[in-house]
């Protein structure tokens, strides 16, 4: 929940050229994302409202990855028409669409992994879309051990920073397109965008 609301949180501060959809879209989309979590809360994870979590924030996922495509396509038609927009504006938005973007296939990895979060806890879901190390680690880790949503958080930030797989394998082909995806929209945010923002801001 936390970081659906900051992804929301960080598409309201960033500029309305930027937007995919009208900025009430947004608050629409709070409700609908966050309404199935809490309902999975009140109801100690009823199955109906478990499958509706997970379909619902695979959607708003998807979708925020559109919108931080379209950001990115945004900023670069600008820079490159010269369009009035200042370095800290450039800097700023980057800054928001790197963010969101580790957030948001963060939670992509999360849901997508064993069949999700609520098949990973009741381990009837066995074909992993990614190795982690501490799953062949023997000694200090509990045998039942499992990832968490940091785990994918940590996943997320590393691809976004290393463009590539650090520590943890991917092993299905969606997993190796998400990666490649992410390392993608990271890459044209810092070398693109961010770097001309500096270039901007030091001139």
């Amino acid at each position: 929940m936390l970081a659906i609301i900051s992804v929301l949180v960080l598409l309201q501060v960033m500029p309305g050229r930027l937007w995919l959809f009208p900025r009430w879209v947004s608050y629409v989309g709070a409700i609908t994302v966050l309404l199935p979590m809490a309902a999975v809360g009140v109801t100690a994870g009823h199955a109906r409202w478990l499958r509706a979590e997970r379909m619902i924030t695979l959607f708003f996922a998807v979708l925020t990855v559109a919108t931080s495509l379209v950001s990115l396509r945004t900023l670069i038609v600008a820079m490159i028409h010269g369009t009035e927009i200042t370095g800290l504006q450039l800097l700023a938005s980057s800054i928001a669409v790197w963010v969101i973007n580790v957030l948001t296939f963060s939670l992509l990895y999360w849901q997508i992994d064993r069949g999700g979060p609520e098949a990973r806890l009741h381990r009837t879901h066995s074909v992993p879309d990614f190795l982690f190390a501490q799953a062949g680690t023997s000694g200090d880790l509990t045998p039942d051990w499992r990832p968490t949503f940091v785990d994918y958080l940590f996943l997320g930030y590393s691809t976004a920073t290393a463009f590539s797989a650090t520590d943890v394998a991917p092993l299905t082909p969606r997993a190796e397109l998400l990666m490649m995806v992410q390392s993608a929209i990271s890459l044209a945010t810092i070398v693109v965008v961010a770097s001309r923002a500096i270039n901007i801001l030091g001139s």
